[in-house]
């Protein structure tokens, strides 16, 4: 299993670690600081330095067993790497807080929307989130104006989690129905935005929505009968 360094702290940028295995597309290693593809939000990319020498991290993502983070690179770098060696790894720190910036956006959104969720995407410049309305009205200027009314209210963000049990007896937790939490672990890890939402999630999270900027709602876009599209951009990227 990868030790996620992410979870403890979605801020680290520079961190060490041992390979444990070199696979057809990408390595492995013992902990990482790279947040694999998952949850809509995309996997992160980087710098491995081995010997002083520099090699591209395109893509993150689980391996088929969800316990070990593939690191993938092209195949002549992999010929470079061997397990045990000690790498350096450097995050793209500034697409990563983009992403931690948008993901945030997207739970702000799930409190001023009250519908369920029913799949998103994040970017780095924009992101989208679906909800099954069940016709309810959604005004794009009200809501650009009510995500910026939170996102200067300089709310706290924390991570905690909830156990398997606990998320059982309450699923209405989980508000996107395309994304379910990880089960059978024991506990599921949770971010809580002060006084607003409050979900399972094991994506990358500033820890204040002041971090955010300014946002606007770009379109609302009709996928189906019930089904809206909302799109959401930073304004200052």
């Amino acid at each position: 299993m990868t030790e996620k360094i992410f979870y403890q702290d979605s801020y680290q940028k520079a961190h060490q670690s041992e390979i444990v295995a070199v696979l057809e597309d990408g390595i492995v290693m013992e902990s990482t600081i790279f947040y694999p593809l998952g949850g809509g939000q995309p996997g992160d990319t980087g710098t491995l330095i081995l010997n002083s020498d520099e090699y591209r991290v395109t893509n993150t993502y689980f391996a088929e067993d969800k316990v070990m983070i593939v690191h993938q690179m092209n195949a002549v770098a992999l010929m470079t790497f061997k397990v045990g060696d000690r790498v350096d790894m450097l995050l793209d720190w500034e697409r990563r807080h983009r992403h931690m910036r948008m993901h945030t956006s997207l739970h702000l959104m799930c409190y001023l929307i009250s519908a369920q969720a029913t799949g998103g995407s994040i970017g780095e410049m924009d992101s989208r989130i679906d909800f099954d309305l069940q016709g309810q009205v959604v005004d794009k200027d009200n809501l650009t104006v009510e995500m910026n009314r939170l996102i200067t209210n300089q709310l706290a963000v924390s991570i905690g989690s909830i156990t398997d049990e606990a998320l059982a007896q309450n699923p209405s937790l989980v508000r996107t129905m395309s994304v379910q939490p990880p089960k059978g672990q024991g506990s599921i890890r949770t971010v809580t935005i002060l006084n607003t939402d409050y979900q399972p999630c094991g994506g990358t999270h500033v820890n204040n929505t002041a971090e955010i900027g300014e946002v606007i709602v770009t379109k609302i876009k009709n996928k189906g009968k019930q089904n809206k599209r909302i799109s959401l951009a930073l304004v200052n990227p």
